[in-house]
């Protein structure tokens, strides 16, 4: 079988080269028919799993639908071409491909396709170079922003946020969910408004920037709705634990289900916040008794702490 649709595809490419000859009385290629030909060979040389020569064949397409000034057809070839590379695991190549389709999409006047396929890169090279997926991730944001498809720009954001966070690159964290919700907020999505505003805070206390984490809260309360959220209640909790050095507290509000169910990069970031000067974390302080007396528990828990240094700290 492969035999077979090894020698359709060889044929196939004898075609193309045939119509792009020229003689005496054929001045000019055949670009329209060589395309053709070329991409049947490219699905000949794929079902065959010759991926490499799948590649070259849809190369070849996409150079002659680009003499012949068929940019989308050239740049779904180039796309193609990019998945043959998927499929010999040479991600970086198939990604640079894929980011020029996404280019002469643009340059065609059809910028959701070419948002698609930066996104259909972004996921190709996530785990291998992060911070080429938060490139592409950015660019297909801002293709969206232009045609007013917010939903999906801050979708894109997103993705680019929480790798930003995972890589610990917390300064361009902070930026992108402020990105994130002022779309939210244009778009008067103003729940997930809330849950941003808890991601930004925590990204600001683990650069150690308590004055930014208290003014992303102050600065939510003209939101409508959120002075009288749980987010915000147990925000202010989380800046006086932390004001305060009390680890127990902050260990107790980021334990919370409001933050353990947040996404998984800033659920760990919740999980490993320490205080300045707290040392290793203590355990949470949810006991038996704490449960039963609720949220009260912190506040009476500050006033031990009071007690024991009353005396002073000599």
């Amino acid at each position: 079988m492969a035999a077979q649709k090894i020698n359709e595809a060889l044929e196939h490419v004898a075609k193309a080269e045939k119509y792009l000859k020229t003689g005496f009385l054929k001045w000019k290629p055949d670009y329209d028919s060589a395309a053709t030909e070329y991409g049947k060979a490219g699905v000949a040389f794929k079902n065959a799993k010759q991926f490499d020569q799948a590649k070259d064949a849809y190369l070849r397409e996409a150079e002659a639908h680009a003499n012949n000034r068929a940019l989308f057809h050239a740049a779904k070839a180039y796309e193609q071409a990019g998945m043959m590379l998927k499929e010999m695991q040479k991600l970086p190549e198939a990604v640079q491909l894929i980011e020029k389709a996404s280019m002469m999409y643009l340059e065609n006047g059809t910028p959701d396709t070419a948002a698609i396929a930066l996104e259909r890169a972004g996921k190709l090279i996530e785990s291998m170079n992060p911070e080429k997926a938060v490139q592409l991730y950015q660019q297909t944001a801002s293709v969206f922003e232009n045609e007013e498809r917010l939903r999906q720009a801050v979708e894109l954001l997103g993705k680019a946020s929480r790798l930003l966070v995972r890589g610990r690159r917390l300064d361009e964290a902070a930026l992108s969910i402020q990105k994130e919700k002022n779309i939210y907020k244009e778009i008067e999505n103003y729940a997930t408004c809330y849950k941003k505003t808890i991601a930004q805070v925590l990204v600001h206390l683990h650069r150690h920037d308590y004055v930014a984490a208290e003014r992303c809260v102050r600065e939510s309360y003209s939101i409508p709705g959120f002075s009288e959220s749980e987010d915000c209640a147990a925000l202010e909790q989380l800046l006086e634990g932390y004001d305060n050095q009390d680890q127990d507290q902050v260990s107790y509000v980021c334990n919370l289900p409001l933050f353990k169910y947040m996404d998984n990069d800033y659920a760990k970031l919740a999980l490993s916040l320490a205080v300045p000067g707290g040392g290793t974390k203590k355990k949470s302080p949810v006991t038996t008794q704490d449960k039963a007396g609720g949220p009260a528990a912190i506040g009476s828990h500050a006033e031990e702490e009071d007690d024991e240094y009353s005396g002073g700290l000599c």
